[in-house]
């Protein structure tokens, strides 16, 4: 397959994303982005900083130094040369997280980050809420991940118990209801389908079965290339 391809994975929180994008871009060999990551690093310090202003965080996204090294099926998040990658799934973070992406400063200063991967000689897998129709408008190719709600909350409850965290369960539901709203109804880059994306509903199939899902998908841009 060839190396320089663009596969955008975008869906809501739970849907699936982050599994889905590892294994597909382990099993590629392509360079995989966790932009989500990037949010949370930024919400993470505005949190420990105690930061209020949006002046004050798009500054913090601008001047943050943000490294991804994905190794062994996990993301390091280095941060100004620290890791914070232990501290960007906590409940404080999830609760937190879609009010600081929805500010606009924020989010143009992370595309800009984001889009500089684009320009190393590899094929990428990137994954997020608006991969597909605001930093790679012109992906390769372009998956929508959704899920149920239940399903999703069942996701983020097993998530929260190996890390040995107890959370009700109307509250994860409540959280994430909350940041669906937020995230599609946001006045920049909101959460939406690109009108040319595949919509893949990983409610009840295996994790091996979605990443196949998408790896055909794959596979069908490579056969177009070659044929052309």
């Amino acid at each position: 397959m060839s190396k320089n391809l663009i596969v955008a994975i975008d869906g809501p929180a739970g849907s699936g994303k982050s599994t889905s994008a590892k294994l597909v871009a382990q099993k590629l060999g392509y360079l995989y982005i966790d932009t989500g990551a990037m949010y949370r690093a930024i919400t993470y310090l505005t949190i420990k900083k105690k930061l209020e202003s949006e002046t004050d965080i798009v500054r913090l996204a601008e001047s943050t130094d943000i490294i991804l090294k994905f190794d062994k099926g996990f993301t390091e998040v280095i941060v100004n040369k620290t890791d914070i990658s232990d501290e960007l799934r906590s409940y404080e973070v999830n609760i937190k997280v879609s009010n600081i992406s929805k500010i606009e400063g924020v989010r143009k200063a992370l595309v800009k980050k984001q889009r500089e991967y684009a320009a190393r000689d590899t094929g990428i897998v990137m994954e997020g809420r608006d991969i597909g129709t605001v930093v790679f408008p012109d992906a390769d190719v372009k998956i929508f991940l959704t899920a149920s709600l239940e399903q999703r909350v069942n996701r983020r409850v097993k998530e929260y118990v190996s890390k040995g965290i107890s959370i009700p369960v109307e509250n994860i539901k409540e959280n994430l209801l909350q940041r669906d709203k937020i995230d599609s109804t946001r006045d920049v880059s909101p959460l939406t389908k690109a009108a040319d994306a595949v919509e893949i509903d990983t409610s009840s199939v295996t994790i091996e079965e979605q990443v196949q899902l998408i790896l055909n998908e794959v596979k069908k841009k490579t056969e177009f290339i070659k044929s052309s």
